[in-house]
């Protein structure tokens, strides 16, 4: 027998325990009894869960009986008496005592790393372990394990974090006699089918909680006959009459229960909700903050957590970028909270049954292409009931729902008149790798300045010659001052060898951005790719991967993934902000590691990437002015890039474009007086050039995460506020 307590809290006079039991197979069942400290029975309520997780881990398929259970225990904190929980299975017995102060205990950030660190220490986590051995090697495995280990170690608690910066119960008082100028009606609408009265209640009353209070509530129940919920539906719409519901008689699926749902709906805004989750109290008052703030606002969406499955605890917080479209082909990131005009919803039309299993997926492309402006609260106002350990394991509904999402990607992609060969399964379902078809075959030119370093110049070129899948390429060289005769010689013969491949000589002082502007103008190719003379094709499909986002009229500039020679990254996007002025996203992880939300294996907009392995159109760059030279080392590609968003293009990072980059991870970046007072003056001159997107934060990153970490980590509290810049020092 095996079993785990996932969740124990006291609430409303009950201890409240979520968990499951597993038996040597799955026929066996488990027995519950409750005693207290007399070893008398006490009443108890069980109510058994589906675990389709642990049925993963343990059996390899998806369980057909509950394994998980919910039990409720009747309970008076203040007497602090002893409970204990015998749990009966294959002949084996397990007691486990309860009492205010152990869950007290147990409840402790303390003891929830302990708990962490205990729970990797199982069979099924040491095979995980020599399976990633086995295939990534020793060195993965190692940087795995200590980046799990700092995470479990991790400054907070998202728990004790949310807790330091939710809204105060005063500020929610503020709110609540707030007055705007402009107060739309906000129509809620939740589709419900046998929901669990618990659920719909915790739903219903986390609206009834809003600071803001012109709106209304529109339910259609489509279960059943008999396992409706009209008789909490009936409670509360007298409670308060801006609670209404149809009962459907029918289920008519997800789509068609919303659709029921919009159409009861008199709101000037329709806020989608599902009918197990809940709200934060100042949800809808943000949302028609923003309203007001411009009148052109015809969608918004928030960010959003988990919450466990009893309500009691928060975890999991998905801080989402400002509106990220290539991001949202990748995923559904916006998910939750989702709102929209009404007008808007008229012009689209309502949630389509052929997108069943991803028909909120499709309705969110429909509604963010027609949207006048898309805006992006980066608060957590949507808690989203899920178990901390649920993975919806069924294949066969993953399956489902991920070719749902596909065509209505394709579908988007098809309004949008883009041309895709294929959306394909990423690196999990509901994450999607679209490639994207070539209109002809167009000259890519490759700009590699050079100086010395032959050998790894020629490891750089052969390794695109004889991988690459497109071989419509050039190469210009752009000599920069080698002093090694070898080097000379090597380009006499490289370019006997190919004739393809052109050497430049450019004779003044060193200038980065000088060098590569030279480049560009000996270049014949319609695409350049600025490129490294360290680095060196993995993946043959690149330049593909690559020409495929830099054809699209709405894109400017294409990044790539960059790894280092041991496979951790090197380069998955920029954020400005990062460091004072700019940074790497995800550096050291492993290549085959979980990124946050996995967002390092999602196409997704950045404002900028490296131009170590960068892809731009020659037309944007001549407009662009190029490089800017007074930015001679430092900041000239995260310049470029946000010279190229100032002509509304989008900057793309692709991460199925993979190279190698050859830069030594403990190289220092300036070692003498000079060059510090070069990079020094660098840097005042990107902040004056650039200064409101380091003083008001990148928008493609989110202001609750760290600007001190490359992962994506939340906030330090303790060092920087919230959307607070990074305090740069020179």
């Amino acid at each position: 027998m095996k079993y785990k307590i996932d969740v124990a809290r006291i609430r409303e006079n009950s201890i409240v325990l979520n968990g499951w039991v597993i038996g040597k197979s799955l026929q066996s069942e488990a027995e519950f009894q409750v005693l207290d400290g007399q070893e008398k029975s006490v009443e108890f309520k069980y109510v058994p869960v589906r675990r389709d997780d642990v049925c993963q881990i343990y059996f390899k398929k998806a369980a057909d009986r509950d394994l998980g259970f919910d039990i409720r225990i009747p309970y008076i904190r203040e007497k602090n008496e002893d409970r204990i929980l015998v749990i009966r299975c294959d002949g084996k017995t397990a007691r486990v005592k309860l009492n205010a102060r152990i869950i007290e205990k147990q409840n402790s950030s303390a003891h929830k790393k302990s708990a962490k660190l205990k729970s990797m220490m199982n069979v099924q986590t040491f095979q995980s372990a020599v399976d990633f051995w086995r295939e990534n090697g020793f060195k993965a495995f190692v940087l795995k394990s200590r980046h799990k280990l700092q995470g479990i170690d991790s400054d907070y608690d998202y728990p004790e974090w949310y807790a330091l910066t939710k809204t105060t119960d005063e500020e929610l008082d503020v709110q609540r006699k707030t007055a705007f100028d402009y107060m739309p009606k906000m129509s809620v609408v939740i589709p419900a089918y046998k929901t669990p009265e618990r659920y719909l209640s915790a739903m219903l009353d986390s609206l009834l909680a809003q600071t803001y209070g012109n709106w209304e509530v529109c339910i259609a129940d489509g279960s059943p006959k008999g396992e409706g919920v009209e008789r909490v539906l009936k409670r509360y719409a007298i409670k308060d009459e801006r609670i209404r519901y149809v009962i459907l008689g029918e289920n008519k699926g997800i789509a068609g229960n919303t659709n029921a749902a919009m159409e009861m709906a008199k709101g000037d805004f329709i806020v989608l909700a599902d009918h197990d989750d809940t709200l934060a109290p100042d949800a809808l008052f943000e949302c028609v903050k923003v309203i007001n703030s411009d009148p052109e606002i015809d969608v918004v969406y928030t960010d959003e957590d988990k919450l466990d499955i009893d309500g009691g605890e928060l975890f999991e917080p998905h801080f989402k970028p400002d509106f990220n479209p290539d991001l949202l082909t990748s995923v559904n990131y916006i998910c939750h909270l989702f709102v929209v005009n009404q007008e808007l919803l008229t012009e689209v039309g309502g949630f389509r049954e052929e997108y069943d299993g991803a028909q909120d997926y499709d309705f969110i492309f429909r509604c963010t292409e027609k949207a006048r402006r898309i805006y992006h609260i980066p608060k957590a106002l949507y808690h989203w009931r899920c178990h901390q350990n649920s993975t919806a394991s069924n294949p066969e509904s993953k399956l489902y729902a991920f070719e749902a999402g596909a065509r209505a990607i394709k579908a988007h992609y098809e309004r949008m008149g883009m041309e895709a060969l294929s959306v394909e399964k990423g690196i999990d379902y509901g994450i999607y790798h679209t490639i994207f078809k070539i209109n002809g075959e167009p000259l890519v030119s490759i700009i590699i300045p050079n100086k010395d370093h032959s050998a790894d110049l020629d490891l750089c070129i052969r390794s695109i010659i004889e991988k690459s899948t497109y071989k419509n390429l050039e190469f210009v060289v752009v000599e920069n001052n080698s002093t090694d005769p070898e080097t000379f010689g090597y380009y006499e013969r490289i370019q006997n060898e190919f004739g393809f491949i052109r050497v430049v000589k450019w004779e003044r002082e060193f200038n980065y951005s000088a060098i590569n502007n030279f480049g560009v103008a000996h270049a014949k190719g319609e695409y350049l790719l600025f490129l490294n003379n360290d680095t060196e094709i993995i993946n043959p499909e690149s330049i593909h991967e690559m020409l495929g986002f830099c054809q699209r009229d709405d894109v400017g500039i294409v990044g790539v993934r960059l790894l280092y020679s041991d496979d951790t990254i090197q380069h998955a996007g920029v954020v400005v902000g990062f460091g004072g002025i700019a940074g790497h996203t995800f550096i050291g992880l492993h290549k085959a590691e979980s990124s946050y939300f996995n967002q390092a294996m999602c196409a997704r907009n950045y404002s900028a990437v490296t131009a170590a392995c960068m892809m731009s159109k020659k037309s944007l760059f001549e407009k662009a002015g190029g490089f800017s030279e007074d930015l001679a080392v430092a900041f000239n590609d995260i310049d470029y890039c946000m010279k190229i968003r100032s002509l509304n293009k989008l900057v793309v990072y692709a991460p199925y474009a993979l190279f190698y980059h050859y830069e030594s991870k403990s190289r220092g970046l300036e070692d003498t007086p000079e060059k510090v007072a070069r990079f020094n003056q660098e840097i005042k001159k990107f902040s004056q050039k650039w200064p409101e997107i380091l003083r008001d934060g990148d928008p493609y990153y989110n202001p609750n995460l760290t600007l001190r970490k490359s992962n994506f980590a939340l906030r330090d509290l303790r060092k920087e506020k919230i959307g607070e810049p990074y305090e740069l020092e020179v």
